[in-house]
């Protein structure tokens, strides 16, 4: 089927008239249409532009042909062509410059994920509600595809529509492989959009908007060609084995492999050591966390965890061992990519974009490894390049 067939895009909107205003485009489901999902609007924040775009094919009555079900070729072509007539239709509404955010319900989110997958550079970020992403429709998932765009998924733990095993590749995927700063909630419920998760959601569309009219965008997708000045070659080598866990709520806290005590102290004494550095209690961490502070450094205000403390990393308890830091958004990207942390899920939201968790190390070489990580953050929020 060709993009051409589904005819011109039904487009019902709510909110802000400029052009320029921020797009926020809504996604319904099987059984649902454009007016419906649009009622969510007026309970997501004034200032953008929200867009509800009918699904173009009649089966299930919304986004949802490859949804529930296993894809195969036909469908991935479906896909496809359904993608650039979605992409015809936004080019046209939000040229280069206009920040865009899917958000998607159920089948929606099947098509947001496609979007988002097959062109990650082209979105500020995606919502992707009670649904999964469409694994095995040829778009790309590989690691760090997603890298610096923050997503936000919900899912309910007795959802009856959806596979459990698809819903939980997809929870797995975003908060891990993806690379991308993933707010996670999950509800007692079922397939349906609860208050409490309208309400976060809300919070992370405003949070995202605020960050992007503050901040703007960081580059988006997987990393390439990242140098590396306070490592040999310049260059981050992969860490050895699988990563370990690490809990998708906040507080973020690495779970399993973590680094050996006297490891741990060796890291604070010789970050600590590090010029113009200060030790003191974290200004934003767990109780037990040792920040790592330069009061009188002059590095761009992203390059601190806590600006007005100065507090560039931190250190948690030894229970965790892990560490907080601040680091460009392809560095970032990179250290993710390579296996060596998760970003936070309030990077490019609450934080800044490229607020990483960096693992603990469980090796005397992976120690030199950290240390020349949390060198580069040192050197920028001294002021001086990475």
């Amino acid at each position: 089927m060709s993009a051409d067939a589904f005819g011109e895009p039904v487009v019902a909107t709510h909110g802000a008239a400029d052009p320029s205003a921020p797009l926020v485009v809504l996604l319904h489901g099987r059984g649902s249409n454009e007016q419906e999902i649009l009622s969510l609007a007026p309970h997501l924040p004034a200032g953008a532009t929200y867009a509800a775009v009918r699904a173009p094919i009649a089966e299930g009555g919304g986004f949802a042909w490859f949804a529930n079900r296993g894809i195969g070729r036909p469908v991935a072509a479906s896909l496809e062509a359904t993608m650039r007539w979605f992409r015809d239709w936004l080019d046209a509404v939000a040229p280069a410059g206009r920040p865009v955010v899917l958000v998607g319900f159920s089948g929606g989110a099947a098509f947001a994920g496609g979007l988002v997958l097959d062109d990650p550079a082209r979105y500020a970020g995606a919502a992707i509600l009670y649904g999964t992403l469409p694994f095995d429709a040829g778009v790309p998932v590989e690691t760090s595809r997603l890298a610096n765009l923050p997503v936000f998924v919900a899912q309910g733990d007795a959802d009856p529509v959806i596979p459990r095993e698809l819903l939980d590749r997809t929870w797995h995927y975003l908060h891990t492989t993806s690379g991308a700063p993933t707010v996670g909630r999950r509800d007692p419920g079922g397939h349906g959009i609860t208050a409490p998760t309208l309400h976060r959601l809300a919070e992370w569309i405003s949070d995202r908007l605020g960050h992007l009219a503050a901040h703007g965008a960081a580059p988006v997708g997987p990393p390439t060609d990242v140098a590396w000045a306070t490592l040999p070659d310049a260059a981050l080598p992969h860490r050895a084995g699988p990563p370990p866990q690490v809990a998708w709520d906040i507080p973020q806290q690495q779970l399993s492999q973590n680094a050996p005590p006297s490891l741990q102290e060796e890291l604070f004494e010789r970050v600590s050591a590090l010029s113009g550095v200060n030790a003191a209690p974290s200004l934003i961490s767990v109780p037990g966390a040792r920040a790592f502070t330069l009061p009188s450094a002059h590095g761009p205000e992203d390059a601190f965890l806590v600006p007005h403390g100065r507090e560039f990393a931190h250190l948690h308890p030894t229970y965790d061992g892990s560490l907080h830091l601040a680091l460009p958004p392809e560095q970032a990207a990179d250290l993710v990519a390579h296996g060596w942390g998760v970003p936070h899920p309030w990077a490019g939201t609450r934080l800044a974009a490229g607020f990483v968790m960096l693992f603990g190390p469980r090796t005397q070489d992976e120690l030199e490894t950290v240390l020349g990580v949390v060198a580069t953050a040192h050197r920028r929020s001294s002021g001086t390049r990475p």
